[in-house]
């Protein structure tokens, strides 16, 4: 498969060969990849040697991040606008203008510098230290109708 690379080593040791074989998956999933390595471990016991995972975020997923919290931020903002209006009684209209103002992102990468190695830390901390977040600063200008008269 195009998310899996397999590596294998052939030797001979006395009168005997010996095959290693390293398998790399990319998981997307981390509950599939946990079910993966609980499966392999239940069928090939000691034989076989499970390395923590080492996580990572591709472009693609970084800027899906990005838009689904330009998104949220401009729902958030038509929420609140919504309540304003109503407390005047008022009612929103179309939006006249939306801009994206400010775009912050952390986190998303185990930082090296830290004082213990990667290798050190518990899944629970690699996990938190590989979470990418994101927050963004929206202004938008929405049209406001005066209250319709019922018929």
């Amino acid at each position: 498969e195009e998310n899996m690379t397999v590596t294998e080593d052939f030797s001979r040791v006395e009168n005997t060969y010996q095959m290693e074989a390293e398998v790399c998956i990319i998981f997307s999933d981390f509950g599939k990849m946990q079910n993966v390595c609980n499966l392999l471990i239940e069928k090939l016991g000691t034989s076989v040697t499970i390395n923590p995972p080492h996580f990572y975020h591709t472009p693609e997923a970084i800027d899906t991040l990005r838009r689904q919290v330009c998104v949220a931020a401009v729902g958030n903002t038509r929420r609140k606008a919504q309540e304003v209006c109503r407390l005047f009684g008022q009612t929103l209209g179309k939006p006249l203008l939306i801009k994206e103002e400010e775009t912050k992102e952390w986190g998303g990468h185990i930082d090296n510098h830290l004082s213990h190695s990667a290798d050190s830390q518990t899944l629970q901390e690699r996990i938190e230290n590989a979470t990418a977040y994101a927050s963004c600063r929206v202004f938008a200008v929405f049209e406001i109708k005066g209250k319709q008269k019922k018929q």
